[in-house]
């Protein structure tokens, strides 16, 4: 594997191929948690790993260095992800200074003994020379966490992002260029969505604040490295950070005997017309992982569940628990479902989509037991109705 990204700047990381459960995000093709290596007449460790991979962190580095002879370990945020390795690494360095900002140290004391850790606390902006080279820090507040930070290179033209533009998307590639483009984006827009969604005002202020760098180079914390398409990945951002929509229409739903689901394939034959994606997801047969990711881009959506035990289905509700906590505004919809005697899942979903500020487009749509033709009838128009819903919606955000 290349670890050289740069001229006395290399990889050091690990590449996890297996893990497929990122705290209830699932990482279907692995990830990396990256960590860097500047080498200079002070050199400088650019984050640790998860805790477990310590080991291969430190071989890494003494492949080319004496880790007792790294003069700074700077961590950028302090997520066990990424600061998991910092007790082992701060032993083998017992020279090393920890480069964190003044929110960083308190949050790493909150995590670890760091009472044998000689710290050095920089400021937003703040320049550290290393000889050749210098890191400059840069405070991201809730990039995702409050005390994130960037690392910046000037004399290399590479920004070190952190959780920043990253993909959990394990490579034995290091770079942009080197994996498939598609896929790439996919892994991006899916982290953005399942990881920084809630986060879109100050990652558009972070966007701007970084936006006069010189950039050549991108290095976020997992996945790869962006060397030729950092460009691209920043105009998705602007676009995530927004919450833009699409013309498109999400039919979500779970079913109990076949009754909502019925119905559901009713709203999105209303739905489908030309110009407008429209999409079916059984919850059941997909994953909150996706849902989400799929939700980022959509202006509308139909959730549809049967009521069980006076209350939605539970795979249901927590794929609504998911979308709350992710908070997906300036979106438009509806609940549908069937119902044996009572109607409370209709009162429940209404609670999410209140916390969600989801702009509800009618009553809920209802069936008692199996639907009726006239029931299904209205479904379709429901279906045509968020559809035009989609184009009004997307419309206004490719106006702005």
């Amino acid at each position: 594997m290349n670890r050289t990204i740069k001229d006395d700047i290399c990889w050091v990381g690990f590449v996890d191929w297996n893990v497929r459960d990122f705290h209830g995000y699932e990482t279907r093709r692995g990830s990396s948690y990256n960590a860097y290596l500047v080498l200079d007449e002070k050199p400088a460790l650019i984050d640790a790993v998860k805790g477990p991979y310590a080991p291969e962190l430190l071989a890494h580095v003494a492949e080319r260095i004496d880790p007792g002879k790294l003069a700074y370990v700077v961590c950028n945020h302090a997520e066990p992800d990424h600061s998991g390795g910092l007790p082992a690494v701060m032993k083998a360095c017992p020279q090393a200074e920890l480069v964190c900002n003044a929110k960083c140290r308190e949050s790493l004391s909150m995590h670890f003994d760091t009472s044998a850790w000689r710290f050095k606390v920089v400021a937003d902006g703040e320049t550290l020379s290393l000889g050749r080279r210098a890191l400059q820090f840069f405070d991201t507040r809730m990039v995702h966490w409050p005390e994130s930070m960037a690392t910046y290179v000037p004399e290399s033209k590479l920004l070190f992002s952190m959780d920043a533009f990253g993909q959990h998307l394990a490579s034995s590639s290091r770079f942009d260029d080197e994996v498939p483009f598609d896929e790439l984006m996919l892994e991006a827009k899916t982290y953005y969505a399942n990881i920084l969604m809630p986060f879109g005002t100050p990652i558009g202020r972070t966007l701007d604040k970084l936006s006069g760098l010189e950039l050549e180079m991108v290095a976020p914390s997992h996945g790869v490295i962006w060397r030729k398409r950092f460009k691209d990945i920043f105009e998705a951002y602007r676009r995530w950070t927004r919450l833009e929509a699409g013309p498109k229409v999400l039919v979500v739903y779970d079913t109990m005997w076949k009754s909502t689901e019925q119905m559901a394939h009713a709203v999105l034959e209303g739905a489908t017309r030309p110009g407008v994606d429209a999409k079916l997801i059984n919850i059941r047969a997909s994953n909150t992982t996706e849902i989400a990711t799929e939700v980022l881009d959509a202006a509308c959506l139909a959730f549809g569940s049967a009521t069980l035990n006076n209350c939605i289905m539970p795979q249901a509700a927590a794929a609504l628990t998911y979308l709350k906590g992710l908070k997906p505004v300036g979106k438009a919809g509806f609940f549908f479902g069937s119902y044996g005697w009572a109607k409370a899942a209709a009162q429940e979903a209404q609670q999410y989509f209140e916390a969600m500020k989801l702009q509800v487009t009618r009553e809920p749509l209802l069936s008692q037991f199996v639907p009726k033709p006239e029931i299904l009838d209205e479904c379709r128009a429901a279906g045509r109705q968020l559809a035009e819903k989609a184009l009004e919606i997307s419309g206004k955000a490719l106006a702005k």
